[in-house]
């Protein structure tokens, strides 16, 4: 993704990723706390006032003195410390937020329950800054505080599933470049803008099943809409462009990392969860938990698929995350090559580094990483797989900066004959050409189009022809370019901007063009076309692979709530596909199964699930 992940890292950094506002302007702030008496001071704005019936405050970048409030989180961490307060006298407007966060930029000392005043400026800040696209979130910067009371009742607002509208969002202003900062908000109709007028408030859900694992942020989603797409195992599944889970919650804590549920989903954060609804770039509207609820597992466990029979080619793609000879984790994807994936006879590998990972110093081959993977496959009790690949031109294919990905053919030559042709390297275009009546690839390995701009700086896919009973078959593995970039759902741009598909988009019409070349040879040719794709079932990007019918989405065989390989922001999404030609599908004579054992799991050894395809060629 992305593929977007997520690395383990120290509780400290992970403490200031979860707070992860970026200081600008207000680093500078000054923070003041008085205790004092109630004063008779003339009327003050309300928060409601600062908050406004928009998602920008109409008191942007004034100065306001006296706002009244009780404290309802304290944030003592990371770069945006702080707290927030919120109003107990509500106006009896919906869209209009009776809670506001104060940037203190030093550790605050007021507490949870007290009654303060507050006085500074009104800001509004783009967590990660305007180039995200993000919503802005609206401050009290370089404050002074006053405590009046402590000990006082904490207001709250309970989201639940009646009160999340099933519209996600409007459509942006045309005239403001699709922003909906401009739009009063709606929050009885959209999604949306029911959260945003609850931003800084005090909010609660109760027993909420857990969507996204936790991961090394102590992060995890939750949906409040139990029955919203379903996936068989617990999840909420992304299907459209215009289905986007409106239930779905980050929930963070606001207390001791140590102490945050360790979740997978389907598990279920049982009882009470509350504290204040944040807004940050790694994921938008977040409960920033001052009370967790407790964890009841579900005690989902890792699938396994069934071994082919004697007369099935099985054909598998996985995403490895960048595995390198440094890794502890090659006895892990042995293992589940072994054991889960029950040894396919072809395994696409995505994202093999060179010989010495991430270290950039002109290494290209991969030869030791694929013989230590392969070695662990021996143990674990596999088959001694041989393999196939072609080494890129140094720091030419994306990726992590010296790590040379590249994707490789693994093959059981017991069960599988790879038809080795010279001629293929990092530069050099393969081609189709006849042989005895048949199509046959120019060079085996070869690279398709690597010229093409569409592949510039990203992985060029790795075409091969493989024998199996007596029959070719041609199989191409792909690793397209990333989701970086691209505006995220809780954009202040609707609908967001998706601007890494571009490349996509040009990618798929590559590889679709060169399997339309072999299909024009040999029309009932078998083409196996694999890999993370890093797009939807349903994007332009498979529409585009499709095209003219030469090839078909196969994990659209499955049923919808079974239909994911990867899982982000409490969606379960497709980002790994696997298609096939015309004559796999006409014989209806394959079987496919996306193998859930990564990302649905906390303690994943990548974030993709490896997808599976048994036929009989």
């Amino acid at each position: 993704m992305p593929s977007n992940s997520a690395h383990p890292v120290s509780i400290a950094f992970s403490r200031s990723r979860l707070a992860a506002l970026a200081v600008t302007t207000a680093c500078c702030a000054t923070y003041a706390l008085v205790v004092t008496a109630p004063a008779h001071a003339a009327a003050a704005v309300a928060i409601h006032d600062i908050q406004g019936a928009t998602r920008t405050s109409p008191l942007a970048g004034q100065q306001v003195t006296g706002v009244a409030g009780v404290v309802t989180g304290v944030r003592t961490y990371g770069s945006s410390r702080g707290f927030w307060f919120q109003n107990t006298t509500p106006d009896d407007d919906p869209a209009t937020s009776e809670g506001v966060f104060v940037f203190t930029s030093s550790a605050p000392t007021v507490k949870v329950g007290d009654a303060v005043t507050v006085s500074g400026t009104v800001s509004e800040y783009v967590p990660g800054g305007a180039s995200t696209g993000n919503q802005s979130l609206t401050e009290i910067t370089k404050p002074t505080v006053a405590v009046v009371s402590s000990g006082n009742r904490v207001p709250v607002t309970t989201i639940s599933a009646k009160s999340v509208p099933a519209a996600y969002t409007p459509a942006g202003d045309p005239a403001a470049s699709g922003s909906i900062n401009g739009l009063t908000l709606r929050p009885k109709k959209y999604a949306l803008d029911y959260y945003e007028s609850l931003e800084g408030q005090n909010v609660r859900v109760g027993s909420s099943r857990v969507v996204t694992a936790s991961d090394a942020y102590a992060e995890l989603w939750v949906t409040v809409k139990p029955r919203e797409n379903t996936t068989e195992r617990g999840g909420t599944r992304y299907g459209s462009y215009t289905s986007q889970n409106t239930g779905r919650l980050q929930i963070q804590s606001l207390g001791a990392v140590a102490d945050f549920p360790v979740a997978d989903v389907g598990d279920v954060l049982s009882g009470r969860t509350e504290g204040p609804l944040d807004f940050n770039q790694y994921g938008g509207y977040t409960l920033v938990a001052r009370e967790l609820g407790t964890l009841k597992q579900s005690g989902l466990s890792r699938e396994t698929t069934r071994a082919q029979k004697s007369g099935e080619l099985a054909v598998a793609t996985y995403n490895v995350e960048n595995l390198d000879p440094t890794d502890a984790t090659f006895e892990e994807h042995a293992a589940a090559i072994v054991d889960n994936l029950k040894s396919p006879d072809i395994v696409s590998l995505e994202e093999i580094q060179d010989n010495n990972g991430a270290k950039d110093d002109g290494t290209v081959a991969a030869d030791v990483t694929l013989t230590r993977l392969i070695d662990a496959i021996v143990a674990a009790g596999g088959p001694r797989y041989d393999w196939r690949s072609i080494d890129p031109v140094n720091d030419q294919d994306g990726g992590e900066p010296g790590g040379n990905i590249r994707q490789a053919f693994l093959f059981n030559p017991e069960r599988v004959a790879f038809t080795d042709r010279a001629g293929g390297d990092s530069t050099t275009a393969v081609g189709v050409t006849r042989s005895h009546g048949k199509a046959a690839l120019t060079a085996s390995p070869g690279r398709i189009d690597p010229a093409n701009e569409a592949w510039k700086n990203s992985r060029k896919p790795l075409a091969g022809e493989f024998t199996f009973r007596g029959k070719s078959v041609f199989v191409i593995a792909n690793h397209f370019a990333s989701k970086g970039g691209d505006q995220p759902l809780t954009a202040q741009y609707q609908p967001p901007v998706r601007s890494s598909e571009t490349q996509r988009h040009a990618q798929a019409t590559s590889v679709n063009s060169f399997v339309k070349d072999i299909l024009k040879v040999q029309r009932n040719a078998d083409v196996i076309t694999l890999g993370d794709i890093n797009d939807f079932e349903f994007s332009g990007t498979a529409q585009r692979l499709e095209d003219g019918g030469a090839l078909w989405s196969a994990i659209k065989s499955l049923p919808k709530s079974e239909r994911y390989t990867y899982d982000y922001q409490g969606n379960s999404q497709v980002l790994d596909q696997i298609l096939i030609s015309p004559s796999i599908r006409k014989k209806d004579a394959f079987r496919y199964d996306s193998v859930h054992i990564n990302s649905e799991f906390h303690d994943q050894i990548s974030d993709h699930d490896p997808q599976v395809l048994r036929l009989r060629p």
